[in-house]
């Protein structure tokens, strides 16, 4: 497997990421590609960096590590998400197999601009990502204990679908929702129903949310009230949950409201992961063990146009 050669654009681009590395004192160079590239090349341009790239298909990762055993390959997915998601999702992936640590400093080498016409440049942007901030609190340590209590599979299925809600929300409105996931029976013995259970009735395969089409369902019955609760292998239990757990033990922060609250306090009081999406600000967290350990900035969200009264 053979990438595409790069342009005299591309070229100079990379090379320059030499200089930039070393003024920025930047630990590593992720570069986030939509078409193959020829890594020997990429990699003479940037012979003495730490190399990641992050890519979807699995003959391409196979191909990468047999050949070019110097570069990190992570995995990722491209369709129907943005270049921020993709980021996000490639830097969780390095952090939990200890690639990175949660304070590092990386570059981005990213196509920001895609577009069908095949003569634009395969990458055009440069980005300095903190991790620090990026991923907030996030360590190698934490991230091991939520994949042996939440397998990355139900995991990042979860986080894409809630980054999906912040950035598009539904119908072009803003929609915040409360995901709850893992150790179930816990958190059922905690939970009230506050209307009829949307997932009941329906077979596994219906509500396994690593299927696209069971996320896109999903994103309607996020409008209702009330927190849904995951399986660790990803079947959605039960929509319209309240949730009735004490609050202690965990310190919110200013400006969180009563959605994020009652995510901490279910992550304290259980072995579950509770993901929320902010419906003012599309902002996605993760909460495990009372704390935020993941924030993701939505992307841009739609304008709603309402009809004006007459």
């Amino acid at each position: 497997m053979i990438g595409m050669a790069l342009s005299p654009t591309v070229a100079a681009l990379v090379a320059g990421s030499n200089d930039l590395v070393t003024a920025l004192k930047a630990d590593a160079v992720l570069v986030l590609a939509d078409t193959p590239l020829d890594w020997s090349e990429v990699r003479a341009l940037l012979p003495r960096v730490a190399l990641f790239t992050a890519v979807s298909s699995q003959a391409e990762r196979t191909f990468l590590r047999d050949k070019h055993p110097g570069i990190r390959v992570l995995e990722t997915t491209t369709g129907g998400i943005s270049i921020r998601e993709r980021l996000s999702m490639a830097l969780l992936e390095a952090i939990r197999h200890e690639w990175l640590s949660s304070g590092a400093r990386v570059l981005v080498l990213c196509r920001n601009f895609p577009d069908p016409d095949e003569d634009l440049p395969q990458l055009d942007t440069v980005h300095l990502v903190l991790l620090g901030q990026h991923l907030e609190r996030l360590t190698a340590r934490e991230l091991r204990g939520l994949d042996t209590r939440v397998p990355l599979a139900t995991l990042r299925a979860v986080v894409e679908l809630a980054t999906e809600i912040g950035r598009e929300g539904r119908e072009a409105y803003p929609t915040g929702t409360l995901f709850v996931v893992g150790d179930t029976r816990n958190v059922m013995e905690m939970a009230r129903p506050m209307n009829f259970n949307p997932f009941r009735g329906y077979p596994e395969e219906e509500r396994d949310v690593k299927d696209p089409a069971v996320r896109e369902q999903i994103k309607d019955l996020a409008r209702l009230e009330g927190a849904i609760l995951i399986n660790k292998d990803g079947i959605a239990i039960a929509g319209c949950m309240r949730l009735i757990v004490p609050d202690e033990d965990f310190t919110l922060s200013m400006g969180l409201g009563t959605r994020h609250a009652a995510a901490a306090a279910v992550s304290k009081a259980s072995k579950a992961v509770a993901v929320t999406v902010s419906q003012s600000s599309g902002v996605v967290r993760l909460f495990h063990d009372g704390q935020v350990l993941l924030h993701i900035e939505p992307g841009l969200r739609p304008l709603a146009w309402a009809h004006s009264k007459q």
